[in-house]
């Protein structure tokens, strides 16, 4: 698949089968996140895979009661590592740390639409919770759970906003 059919083919997908995900397939969504940009290089990010159903189901009722999250066979957590405020400061820490959660995870999402999987993107959680399931260290910030596994369901394509009204080109 090209690059670009594969971002143009992605979907937000809530619907799993009940299939597990091979290790070959593991492997390539953690080179994936692996081989993400960062700021700096420091590699401010941190990612828990959870396959544990009972852990999933407690993260669904931190994550508002998105039941998906348990149904999906993988649901990876994504943090902030704050360290990184000791060379980028505020900035690093506010902005620096979750562009580089950001990147890898949209690194994930590619790879796993590469590999005939789904995933969605979950922003909606109470991170303390979270924290607390995956007793996740303090200079650790849980910003993203993603769900991930076999498509159960083939979405169409969300609106995109025009090119003129996202894209201004300065010559």
């Amino acid at each position: 698949m090209a690059l670009l059919d594969i971002i143009k083919g992605r979907r937000s997908i809530r619907e799993f089968k009940k299939k597990e995900i091979p290790e070959d397939v593991i492997e390539k969504l953690i080179d994936a996140i692996i081989w993400a940009p960062s700021a700096g290089n420091l590699q401010s990010r941190y990612f828990y895979f959870v396959f544990n159903a009972d852990i999933k189901k407690r993260l669904v009722r931190a994550a508002l009661d998105q039941s998906f999250i348990a149904s999906a066979p993988l649901s990876v957590v994504g943090c902030c590592d704050y360290r990184i405020s000791q060379r980028y400061g505020t900035r690093g820490k506010e902005l620096y740390t979750i562009q580089d959660v950001a990147v890898s995870i949209q690194n994930l999402m590619l790879a796993a639409h590469e590999q005939g999987l789904g995933s969605v993107w979950v922003g909606a959680f109470r991170e303390d919770e979270v924290a607390e399931i995956l007793s996740i260290p303090d200079h650790l910030r849980p910003v993203v759970i993603v769900s991930v596994g076999y498509t159960d369901e083939n979405p169409l394509p969300p609106q995109r906003v025009s090119r003129e009204r996202a894209i201004k080109i300065i010559t």
